[in-house]
């Protein structure tokens, strides 16, 4: 069941707390331009006050001033006390919002790193898939057994 008040007193709260172009909390969803849409969407999720909120690409198509308010929302959500995993292609993004970082390369998943000693350079490596005991390693080793056998 849906409280129609309610749920204009939400989305009015996140058009002026996100700064979404909208044309009022009545707009429909298709309205909005990429961009606010993904304003509101994260909006709407950090609204909420979750325990655990996982994003991918939280500002894909946001302009830089809203890349940096969702990202203060974000580490102000984080200082909360809910756990945030983020999921990006952007690296400044990572470095400027996680604690840890991880990666996947070909299926296999990177040790944790801390996001403050990390470099882009080691982080480059291991999309590649080269950490210890990464896929690029366990295909080295086997093709030197492969060798061997042969």
């Amino acid at each position: 069941m849906i409280a129609p008040k309610a749920a204009a007193g939400l989305a009015t709260s996140i058009i002026s707390r996100f700064r979404v172009k909208a044309s009022g909390p009545e707009a429909l969803a298709r309205s909005l331009s990429g961009g606010n849409l993904q304003k509101f969407i994260v909006g709407r999720e950090i609204e909420s006050s979750p325990k655990v909120l996982i994003v991918a690409q939280p500002t894909w198509g946001v302009d830089v001033g809203a890349a940096a308010q969702i990202h203060n929302e974000i580490l102000a959500l984080k200082a909360t006390g809910c756990a945030i995993l983020v999921v990006s292609e952007e690296l400044d993004e990572l470095f400027a919002i996680c604690d840890r970082l991880h990666v996947i390369a070909k299926g296999h998943l990177s040790p944790s790193i801390p996001a403050d000693t990390a470099t882009r350079e080691q982080i480059g490596l291991w999309m590649s898939g080269l950490w210890e005991g990464g896929p690029a390693q366990a295909r080295h080793a086997q093709a030197a057994e492969e060798a061997s056998h042969g």
